[in-house]
Protein backbone atom coordinates (compact mmCIF):
# COMPACT_ATOMS: atom_id res chain seq x y z
CA UNK A 1 0.00 0.00 0.00
CA UNK A 2 1.22 3.45 -0.65
CA UNK A 3 1.79 5.96 2.32
CA UNK A 4 -1.30 7.61 1.37
CA UNK A 5 -3.38 4.48 1.65
CA UNK A 6 -1.57 3.79 5.03
CA UNK A 7 -2.63 7.28 6.38
CA UNK A 8 -6.18 6.39 5.20
CA UNK A 9 -7.38 2.90 4.77
CA UNK A 10 -6.82 -0.43 7.03
CA UNK A 11 -6.43 -3.44 5.76
CA UNK A 12 -9.04 -6.15 7.67
CA UNK A 13 -7.81 -10.06 7.08
CA UNK A 14 -9.42 -13.25 7.90
CA UNK A 15 -7.65 -16.48 7.39
CA UNK A 16 -9.36 -19.55 6.11
CA UNK A 17 -7.17 -22.65 6.55
CA UNK A 18 -7.39 -26.42 5.65
CA UNK A 19 -5.92 -28.90 7.15
CA UNK A 20 -5.27 -32.43 5.92
CA UNK A 21 -5.36 -34.98 9.06
CA UNK A 22 -3.27 -37.40 10.04
CA UNK A 23 -5.50 -40.22 9.56
CA UNK A 24 -4.48 -43.74 7.98
CA UNK A 25 -8.11 -43.60 5.45
CA UNK A 26 -10.48 -41.09 4.18
CA UNK A 27 -13.12 -39.14 6.04
CA UNK A 28 -15.97 -40.92 5.47
CA UNK A 29 -14.58 -44.42 3.78
CA UNK A 30 -12.19 -47.12 4.25
CA UNK A 31 -9.33 -45.85 1.39
CA UNK A 32 -5.94 -45.28 2.17
CA UNK A 33 -5.13 -41.21 1.80
CA UNK A 34 -3.14 -40.97 -1.08
CA UNK A 35 -0.04 -38.77 -2.34
CA UNK A 36 1.78 -39.52 -5.24
CA UNK A 37 0.05 -42.46 -6.30
CA UNK A 38 -1.10 -43.30 -10.14
CA UNK A 39 -4.16 -41.42 -10.42
CA UNK A 40 -7.86 -43.30 -9.36
CA UNK A 41 -5.98 -45.81 -7.98
CA UNK A 42 -7.43 -44.94 -3.84
CA UNK A 43 -11.11 -45.06 -4.60
CA UNK A 44 -14.41 -47.00 -3.54
CA UNK A 45 -17.93 -46.47 -4.17
CA UNK A 46 -17.87 -44.32 -1.14
CA UNK A 47 -15.56 -42.04 -1.77
CA UNK A 48 -16.58 -41.61 -5.97
CA UNK A 49 -20.81 -41.11 -4.66
CA UNK A 50 -21.99 -44.28 -6.54
CA UNK A 51 -25.54 -45.19 -5.83
CA UNK A 52 -26.55 -47.19 -3.20
CA UNK A 53 -22.91 -46.44 -0.69
CA UNK A 54 -23.39 -45.21 2.57
CA UNK A 55 -20.85 -42.77 4.62
CA UNK A 56 -19.47 -43.43 7.87
CA UNK A 57 -17.24 -40.68 9.75
CA UNK A 58 -13.67 -41.63 10.74
CA UNK A 59 -13.65 -41.65 14.71
CA UNK A 60 -9.67 -40.47 14.25
CA UNK A 61 -10.63 -37.31 12.15
CA UNK A 62 -12.75 -36.57 15.23
CA UNK A 63 -9.95 -37.47 17.40
CA UNK A 64 -7.86 -35.11 16.04
CA UNK A 65 -10.27 -32.36 15.78
CA UNK A 66 -11.11 -32.41 19.09
CA UNK A 67 -6.72 -31.73 20.00
CA UNK A 68 -7.72 -28.98 17.37
CA UNK A 69 -10.27 -27.36 19.60
CA UNK A 70 -8.22 -28.16 22.93
CA UNK A 71 -5.30 -26.44 21.54
CA UNK A 72 -6.82 -23.34 20.23
CA UNK A 73 -9.03 -23.34 23.57
CA UNK A 74 -12.28 -23.51 21.52
CA UNK A 75 -15.84 -24.49 23.01
CA UNK A 76 -15.97 -28.02 21.90
CA UNK A 77 -19.56 -28.49 20.90
CA UNK A 78 -21.09 -31.46 22.74
CA UNK A 79 -23.00 -32.43 19.72
CA UNK A 80 -22.20 -31.84 16.07
CA UNK A 81 -23.43 -32.19 12.91
CA UNK A 82 -22.37 -33.14 9.65
CA UNK A 83 -24.53 -31.17 6.67
CA UNK A 84 -24.35 -31.29 2.75
CA UNK A 85 -23.09 -28.54 1.02
CA UNK A 86 -24.11 -28.49 -2.34
CA UNK A 87 -22.62 -27.50 -5.57
CA UNK A 88 -21.51 -28.52 -8.85
CA UNK A 89 -17.92 -29.47 -9.95
CA UNK A 90 -16.29 -31.83 -11.99
CA UNK A 91 -14.02 -32.94 -8.85
CA UNK A 92 -17.09 -33.43 -6.82
CA UNK A 93 -18.77 -36.65 -7.99
CA UNK A 94 -21.08 -36.94 -5.63
CA UNK A 95 -22.54 -33.52 -6.05
CA UNK A 96 -22.27 -32.40 -2.53
CA UNK A 97 -19.54 -32.14 -0.07
CA UNK A 98 -19.65 -33.42 3.09
CA UNK A 99 -18.97 -30.89 5.44
CA UNK A 100 -20.06 -28.93 9.12
CA UNK A 101 -22.86 -25.99 8.86
CA UNK A 102 -24.13 -24.44 11.66
CA UNK A 103 -23.27 -26.85 14.39
CA UNK A 104 -19.09 -27.45 14.23
CA UNK A 105 -17.21 -29.47 16.55
CA UNK A 106 -14.98 -26.30 17.97
CA UNK A 107 -15.98 -22.46 18.24
CA UNK A 108 -14.08 -19.19 19.74
CA UNK A 109 -10.54 -20.03 21.02
CA UNK A 110 -7.82 -17.77 20.34
CA UNK A 111 -3.80 -18.44 18.79
CA UNK A 112 -1.50 -15.54 19.31
CA UNK A 113 -3.35 -12.49 19.10
CA UNK A 114 -5.86 -13.81 16.56
CA UNK A 115 -9.52 -15.09 17.59
CA UNK A 116 -10.50 -18.56 16.08
CA UNK A 117 -14.20 -18.54 14.67
CA UNK A 118 -14.59 -22.23 14.23
CA UNK A 119 -13.07 -25.29 13.43
CA UNK A 120 -15.19 -27.96 11.21
CA UNK A 121 -14.41 -31.08 9.66
CA UNK A 122 -14.97 -32.02 5.97
CA UNK A 123 -13.95 -33.96 3.14
CA UNK A 124 -11.09 -32.81 0.39
CA UNK A 125 -12.58 -32.58 -2.90
CA UNK A 126 -10.53 -34.36 -5.99
CA UNK A 127 -8.03 -33.05 -8.06
CA UNK A 128 -8.59 -31.38 -11.25
CA UNK A 129 -5.95 -31.24 -13.48
CA UNK A 130 -6.22 -28.90 -16.84
CA UNK A 131 -4.52 -30.27 -20.29
CA UNK A 132 -3.84 -28.21 -23.16
CA UNK A 133 -4.13 -29.34 -26.49
CA UNK A 134 -0.64 -30.22 -26.66
CA UNK A 135 -0.88 -32.78 -23.83
CA UNK A 136 0.93 -30.38 -21.36
CA UNK A 137 -0.92 -29.07 -18.22
CA UNK A 138 -1.39 -25.62 -18.59
CA UNK A 139 -3.89 -24.94 -21.45
CA UNK A 140 -8.04 -25.36 -21.09
CA UNK A 141 -8.93 -27.57 -23.80
CA UNK A 142 -9.69 -30.41 -21.45
CA UNK A 143 -9.99 -31.48 -17.94
CA UNK A 144 -8.75 -34.53 -15.94
CA UNK A 145 -9.84 -35.99 -12.72
CA UNK A 146 -7.77 -37.62 -10.14
CA UNK A 147 -10.39 -38.96 -7.23
CA UNK A 148 -7.16 -40.02 -5.27
CA UNK A 149 -8.01 -36.96 -3.11
CA UNK A 150 -11.67 -36.89 -2.94
CA UNK A 151 -12.69 -37.80 0.97
CA UNK A 152 -9.59 -36.88 2.28
CA UNK A 153 -10.27 -35.40 6.15
CA UNK A 154 -9.33 -31.85 6.64
CA UNK A 155 -10.47 -29.65 9.59
CA UNK A 156 -10.86 -25.78 8.13
CA UNK A 157 -10.15 -23.43 10.71
CA UNK A 158 -11.39 -20.34 10.17
CA UNK A 159 -10.39 -16.88 12.09
CA UNK A 160 -12.28 -13.66 12.84
CA UNK A 161 -11.05 -10.86 10.74
CA UNK A 162 -7.97 -9.82 13.32
CA UNK A 163 -5.34 -9.18 10.84
CA UNK A 164 -4.28 -6.04 9.45
CA UNK A 165 -1.24 -6.85 7.15
CA UNK A 166 0.56 -9.56 5.02
CA UNK A 167 3.63 -9.73 7.37
CA UNK A 168 1.13 -10.61 10.53
CA UNK A 169 -0.94 -13.29 8.14
CA UNK A 170 2.34 -14.93 7.07
CA UNK A 171 3.64 -15.06 10.85
CA UNK A 172 0.35 -16.11 12.08
CA UNK A 173 0.30 -18.70 9.91
CA UNK A 174 4.32 -20.06 10.95
CA UNK A 175 2.60 -19.95 14.44
CA UNK A 176 -0.50 -22.16 13.42
CA UNK A 177 1.81 -24.72 12.05
CA UNK A 178 4.39 -25.30 14.50
CA UNK A 179 1.15 -25.13 17.09
CA UNK A 180 -0.47 -28.18 14.58
CA UNK A 181 2.95 -29.92 13.60
CA UNK A 182 3.37 -30.36 17.68
CA UNK A 183 0.45 -31.87 18.16
CA UNK A 184 0.79 -34.21 15.78
CA UNK A 185 -2.56 -33.74 14.03
CA UNK A 186 -1.34 -32.85 10.42
CA UNK A 187 2.24 -32.90 8.70
CA UNK A 188 1.23 -29.91 7.49
CA UNK A 189 3.44 -30.08 4.51
CA UNK A 190 2.64 -26.91 2.20
CA UNK A 191 4.30 -28.37 -0.63
CA UNK A 192 2.14 -31.52 -0.62
CA UNK A 193 -1.38 -29.51 0.10
CA UNK A 194 -1.45 -30.47 3.27
CA UNK A 195 -1.76 -27.02 4.73
CA UNK A 196 -3.69 -24.09 2.64
CA UNK A 197 -5.22 -20.83 3.40
CA UNK A 198 -7.73 -18.93 1.93
CA UNK A 199 -7.60 -15.03 2.89
CA UNK A 200 -10.85 -12.69 3.31
CA UNK A 201 -9.74 -9.07 2.54
CA UNK A 202 -11.64 -6.20 2.93
CA UNK A 203 -11.01 -2.23 3.43
CA UNK A 204 -11.69 0.18 5.24
CA UNK A 205 -11.14 3.97 6.45
CA UNK A 206 -8.67 3.93 9.49
CA UNK A 207 -10.25 4.13 12.81
CA UNK A 208 -14.08 2.73 11.09
CA UNK A 209 -15.47 0.25 12.69
CA UNK A 210 -17.63 -1.44 9.28
CA UNK A 211 -16.50 -3.76 7.52
CA UNK A 212 -15.45 -3.05 3.46
CA UNK A 213 -16.80 -5.75 0.60
CA UNK A 214 -14.07 -8.38 1.01
CA UNK A 215 -12.64 -10.41 -1.58
CA UNK A 216 -11.46 -14.31 -1.22
CA UNK A 217 -7.77 -15.32 -2.49
CA UNK A 218 -8.40 -19.01 -2.80
CA UNK A 219 -5.20 -21.95 -1.95
CA UNK A 220 -2.48 -19.86 -1.46
CA UNK A 221 0.29 -23.00 -0.09
CA UNK A 222 3.20 -21.36 0.66
CA UNK A 223 3.81 -18.83 3.32
CA UNK A 224 5.91 -15.55 0.76
CA UNK A 225 3.07 -16.24 -1.75
CA UNK A 226 0.44 -15.59 0.93
CA UNK A 227 2.06 -12.98 1.98
CA UNK A 228 2.75 -11.61 -1.69
CA UNK A 229 -1.09 -12.24 -2.74
CA UNK A 230 -2.16 -10.10 -0.06
CA UNK A 231 -0.31 -7.74 -0.77
CA UNK A 232 -1.18 -7.48 -4.46
CA UNK A 233 -5.00 -7.72 -3.50
CA UNK A 234 -4.57 -5.11 -1.04
CA UNK A 235 -3.11 -2.50 -3.40
CA UNK A 236 -5.63 -3.91 -6.12
CA UNK A 237 -8.64 -2.54 -3.60
CA UNK A 238 -6.93 0.28 -3.20
CA UNK A 239 -6.48 1.43 -6.78
CA UNK A 240 -10.74 0.26 -6.86
CA UNK A 241 -11.47 2.40 -3.97
CA UNK A 242 -9.37 5.54 -4.75
CA UNK A 243 -10.79 6.14 -8.19
CA UNK A 244 -14.41 5.75 -6.71
CA UNK A 245 -15.52 2.61 -7.52
CA UNK A 246 -17.00 -0.16 -5.65
CA UNK A 247 -15.00 -3.37 -4.71
CA UNK A 248 -16.87 -6.57 -5.93
CA UNK A 249 -17.37 -9.51 -3.81
CA UNK A 250 -15.97 -12.36 -5.64
CA UNK A 251 -13.36 -15.31 -5.49
CA UNK A 252 -9.72 -14.49 -6.78
CA UNK A 253 -6.79 -16.23 -7.91
CA UNK A 254 -3.42 -14.73 -7.66
CA UNK A 255 -0.34 -16.30 -9.40
CA UNK A 256 2.97 -15.75 -8.06
CA UNK A 257 4.19 -16.16 -11.26
CA UNK A 258 2.87 -12.93 -12.94
CA UNK A 259 1.68 -11.86 -9.85
CA UNK A 260 -1.59 -11.15 -11.40
CA UNK A 261 -4.74 -11.25 -9.24
CA UNK A 262 -7.69 -13.37 -11.46
CA UNK A 263 -11.24 -13.43 -10.96
CA UNK A 264 -12.51 -17.00 -10.40
CA UNK A 265 -16.24 -16.55 -9.77
CA UNK A 266 -18.81 -14.37 -7.77
CA UNK A 267 -18.50 -14.92 -4.82
CA UNK A 268 -21.30 -17.49 -3.61
CA UNK A 269 -23.91 -16.71 -0.09
CA UNK A 270 -24.07 -19.38 1.74
CA UNK A 271 -27.51 -20.16 1.34
CA UNK A 272 -26.74 -20.85 -2.42
CA UNK A 273 -24.84 -24.15 -1.09
CA UNK A 274 -28.54 -25.34 -0.16
CA UNK A 275 -27.07 -27.18 3.15
CA UNK A 276 -29.25 -29.83 5.11
CA UNK A 277 -28.60 -32.32 7.74
CA UNK A 278 -26.48 -34.93 5.54
CA UNK A 279 -28.78 -37.94 6.33
CA UNK A 280 -26.72 -41.19 6.40
CA UNK A 281 -24.61 -39.63 8.91
CA UNK A 282 -25.54 -39.52 12.84
CA UNK A 283 -24.58 -36.86 15.06
CA UNK A 284 -21.17 -36.72 16.38
CA UNK A 285 -21.79 -36.80 20.61
CA UNK A 286 -18.85 -36.04 22.35
CA UNK A 287 -18.73 -37.28 25.92
CA UNK A 288 -15.91 -37.10 28.54
CA UNK A 289 -14.06 -40.38 27.34
CA UNK A 290 -13.42 -38.91 24.06
CA UNK A 291 -11.84 -35.91 25.49
CA UNK A 292 -9.85 -37.42 27.82
CA UNK A 293 -8.33 -39.15 25.40
CA UNK A 294 -7.71 -36.09 22.98
CA UNK A 295 -6.34 -34.62 26.20
CA UNK A 296 -3.88 -37.63 26.60
CA UNK A 297 -2.48 -37.22 23.25
CA UNK A 298 -1.87 -32.97 23.92
CA UNK A 299 2.01 -32.11 23.96
CA UNK A 300 3.12 -29.13 24.62
CA UNK A 301 2.36 -26.36 22.45
CA UNK A 302 4.75 -23.83 20.81
CA UNK A 303 3.06 -21.13 22.58
CA UNK A 304 3.83 -23.02 26.62
CA UNK A 305 7.11 -24.28 25.28
CA UNK A 306 8.79 -20.62 24.43
CA UNK A 307 6.83 -19.56 28.18
CA UNK A 308 9.13 -22.21 29.47
CA UNK A 309 12.32 -21.80 27.80
CA UNK A 310 11.91 -17.80 29.07
CA UNK A 311 10.80 -18.79 32.90
CA UNK A 312 12.47 -21.35 33.41
CA UNK A 313 16.18 -21.67 31.55
CA UNK A 314 16.26 -17.13 31.16
CA UNK A 315 16.34 -17.17 27.29
CA UNK A 316 15.37 -14.44 25.73
CA UNK A 317 12.20 -13.94 23.91
CA UNK A 318 14.33 -14.37 20.59
CA UNK A 319 15.54 -17.45 21.14
CA UNK A 320 13.03 -19.21 23.20
CA UNK A 321 10.58 -18.20 20.35
CA UNK A 322 12.59 -19.88 17.30
CA UNK A 323 13.47 -22.94 19.25
CA UNK A 324 9.94 -23.34 20.76
CA UNK A 325 8.39 -22.83 17.16
CA UNK A 326 11.03 -24.73 15.11
CA UNK A 327 10.32 -28.39 16.68
CA UNK A 328 13.17 -29.77 15.28
CA UNK A 329 15.44 -26.90 16.71
CA UNK A 330 13.79 -27.03 20.14
CA UNK A 331 14.81 -30.54 20.72
CA UNK A 332 18.05 -30.88 19.55
CA UNK A 333 18.82 -27.72 21.90
CA UNK A 334 16.84 -29.70 24.86
CA UNK A 335 19.44 -32.78 24.32
CA UNK A 336 21.87 -30.63 24.18
CA UNK A 337 21.22 -28.93 27.60
CA UNK A 338 21.19 -32.53 29.19
CA UNK A 339 25.35 -32.69 28.24
CA UNK A 340 27.61 -31.52 31.46
CA UNK A 341 28.77 -28.97 30.00
CA UNK A 342 29.61 -25.55 32.16
CA UNK A 343 28.00 -23.22 29.83
CA UNK A 344 24.33 -21.42 30.21
CA UNK A 345 21.50 -22.32 28.35
CA UNK A 346 21.39 -18.86 26.59
CA UNK A 347 24.68 -19.53 25.19
CA UNK A 348 23.54 -22.86 23.57
CA UNK A 349 20.90 -21.71 22.66
CA UNK A 350 22.57 -18.99 20.64
CA UNK A 351 24.64 -21.51 19.34
CA UNK A 352 21.56 -23.64 18.01
CA UNK A 353 19.47 -20.49 16.94
CA UNK A 354 22.52 -18.48 15.45
CA UNK A 355 25.61 -20.66 14.60
CA UNK A 356 23.86 -24.04 13.74
CA UNK A 357 20.56 -22.79 12.19
CA UNK A 358 22.61 -20.21 10.22
CA UNK A 359 23.87 -23.42 8.24
CA UNK A 360 20.99 -25.54 7.94
CA UNK A 361 18.89 -22.64 6.28
CA UNK A 362 15.18 -24.66 6.95
CA UNK A 363 16.71 -27.92 7.59
CA UNK A 364 16.24 -30.10 10.45
CA UNK A 365 19.21 -30.86 12.12
CA UNK A 366 18.64 -34.27 12.25
CA UNK A 367 19.75 -34.20 8.47
CA UNK A 368 22.85 -33.12 9.50
CA UNK A 369 26.05 -35.21 11.04
CA UNK A 370 26.43 -32.79 14.13
CA UNK A 371 24.93 -34.25 17.53
CA UNK A 372 23.49 -32.55 20.30
CA UNK A 373 26.63 -33.48 22.55
CA UNK A 374 29.22 -32.42 20.04
CA UNK A 375 27.59 -28.89 19.96
CA UNK A 376 27.49 -29.09 23.45
CA UNK A 377 30.93 -30.06 24.04
CA UNK A 378 31.94 -27.79 21.41
CA UNK A 379 30.23 -24.63 23.55
CA UNK A 380 31.50 -25.38 26.41
CA UNK A 381 35.04 -25.59 24.91
CA UNK A 382 34.50 -21.95 23.82
CA UNK A 383 33.53 -20.95 27.42
CA UNK A 384 36.21 -22.15 28.93
CA UNK A 385 38.56 -20.53 26.66
CA UNK A 386 39.65 -23.76 24.95
CA UNK A 387 39.26 -22.50 21.48
CA UNK A 388 38.31 -19.45 20.05
CA UNK A 389 34.99 -18.54 18.60
CA UNK A 390 36.40 -18.22 14.94
CA UNK A 391 38.19 -21.25 16.01
CA UNK A 392 34.45 -23.17 17.26
CA UNK A 393 32.81 -22.04 14.01
CA UNK A 394 35.59 -23.64 11.85
CA UNK A 395 34.52 -26.82 13.82
CA UNK A 396 31.02 -26.70 13.55
CA UNK A 397 31.10 -26.10 9.62
CA UNK A 398 32.91 -29.85 9.87
CA UNK A 399 30.96 -31.26 12.58
CA UNK A 400 27.75 -30.32 10.51
CA UNK A 401 29.39 -31.71 7.13
CA UNK A 402 30.73 -34.94 8.50
CA UNK A 403 30.49 -35.35 12.04
CA UNK A 404 33.15 -36.59 14.68
CA UNK A 405 34.18 -35.99 17.69
CA UNK A 406 34.71 -31.76 18.68
CA UNK A 407 38.00 -32.29 20.97
CA UNK A 408 39.66 -35.01 18.26
CA UNK A 409 38.71 -32.47 15.21
CA UNK A 410 40.67 -29.36 17.24
CA UNK A 411 43.27 -31.72 17.98
CA UNK A 412 43.88 -32.88 14.26
CA UNK A 413 43.78 -29.36 12.73
CA UNK A 414 45.63 -27.58 15.17
CA UNK A 415 43.15 -25.18 16.45
CA UNK A 416 43.70 -25.16 20.09
CA UNK A 417 43.52 -21.22 21.72
CA UNK A 418 46.57 -19.30 22.15
CA UNK A 419 47.53 -17.25 25.03
CA UNK A 420 48.03 -13.69 25.65
CA UNK A 421 51.59 -13.82 25.31
CA UNK A 422 54.72 -13.24 23.36
CA UNK A 423 53.83 -15.16 20.14
CA UNK A 424 50.35 -13.59 19.66
CA UNK A 425 51.72 -10.24 20.87
CA UNK A 426 54.38 -10.34 17.81
CA UNK A 427 51.20 -11.29 15.41
CA UNK A 428 49.52 -8.22 16.83
CA UNK A 429 52.15 -6.15 15.74
CA UNK A 430 52.81 -7.61 12.14
CA UNK A 431 49.25 -6.87 11.81
CA UNK A 432 49.40 -3.29 12.53
CA UNK A 433 52.51 -2.57 10.23
CA UNK A 434 50.39 -3.96 7.40
CA UNK A 435 47.32 -2.22 8.02
CA UNK A 436 49.16 1.16 8.80
CA UNK A 437 45.89 3.30 8.07
CA UNK A 438 43.72 1.17 10.25
CA UNK A 439 45.58 1.51 12.66
CA UNK A 440 46.26 5.50 12.73
CA UNK A 441 42.29 5.34 12.11
CA UNK A 442 41.97 3.47 15.59
CA UNK A 443 44.49 5.63 17.13
CA UNK A 444 42.35 8.76 15.76
CA UNK A 445 39.28 7.39 17.83
CA UNK A 446 37.50 5.25 14.91
CA UNK A 447 36.99 2.12 16.97
CA UNK A 448 35.47 0.59 13.26
CA UNK A 449 38.69 0.51 12.07
CA UNK A 450 39.91 -2.17 14.11
CA UNK A 451 38.15 -4.81 12.14
CA UNK A 452 41.08 -5.59 9.17
CA UNK A 453 43.81 -5.30 12.27
CA UNK A 454 41.41 -8.02 14.19
CA UNK A 455 41.13 -9.99 10.99
CA UNK A 456 44.74 -10.19 9.91
CA UNK A 457 45.53 -11.71 13.29
CA UNK A 458 42.82 -14.54 12.94
CA UNK A 459 43.90 -14.82 9.17
CA UNK A 460 47.34 -15.35 10.58
CA UNK A 461 46.58 -17.54 13.39
CA UNK A 462 43.87 -19.69 11.71
CA UNK A 463 41.25 -18.31 14.08
CA UNK A 464 42.99 -19.83 17.06
CA UNK A 465 43.28 -16.18 18.42
CA UNK A 466 40.89 -15.02 21.01
CA UNK A 467 39.24 -11.83 19.77
CA UNK A 468 39.17 -9.69 23.23
CA UNK A 469 42.62 -10.42 23.38
CA UNK A 470 43.44 -9.30 19.98
CA UNK A 471 41.61 -6.27 20.62
CA UNK A 472 43.48 -5.08 23.61
CA UNK A 473 46.62 -5.84 22.20
CA UNK A 474 45.85 -3.42 19.29
CA UNK A 475 44.74 -0.66 22.04
CA UNK A 476 48.15 -1.41 24.05
CA UNK A 477 50.23 -1.31 21.43
CA UNK A 478 48.76 1.82 19.78
CA UNK A 479 48.74 2.89 22.92
CA UNK A 480 44.83 4.71 23.51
Amino acid sequence: MSDAANANLEAVIGLEIHVQLATATKMFCGCELSFGEPPNTRTCPVCLGLPGSLPVANARAVHLGLMIGLALGCELAPRSIFHRKNYFYPDLPKGYQISQYDEPLCRGGRLGDVRIHRVHLEEDAAKLIHVGSSGRIHGSDASIVDFNRGGTPLAEIVTEPDVRSPEQASEWLKLLRATLRQLGVSDVNMEEGSLRCDANISLRPVGSSELGVKTELKNMNSFRFIERGIRAEIARQEQILNEARPVVQETLHYDPASERITSLRSKEEAHDYRYFPEPDLVPVAIDEQMLAAARADMSELPAQRAERYENELSLNPDSAQLLAFRVELGGFFEAALTVEVDVSAQTLANWVTIELAGRLDDGDPAEAQVTPRALAELAGMVASKQISVGAARQVLDKLVAEGGDPFAIVEAEGLTAMDGGDELAGIVAAALAANADAAQRVREGNAKAIGPIVGHVMRETKGRADGTEVARLVHEQLGV
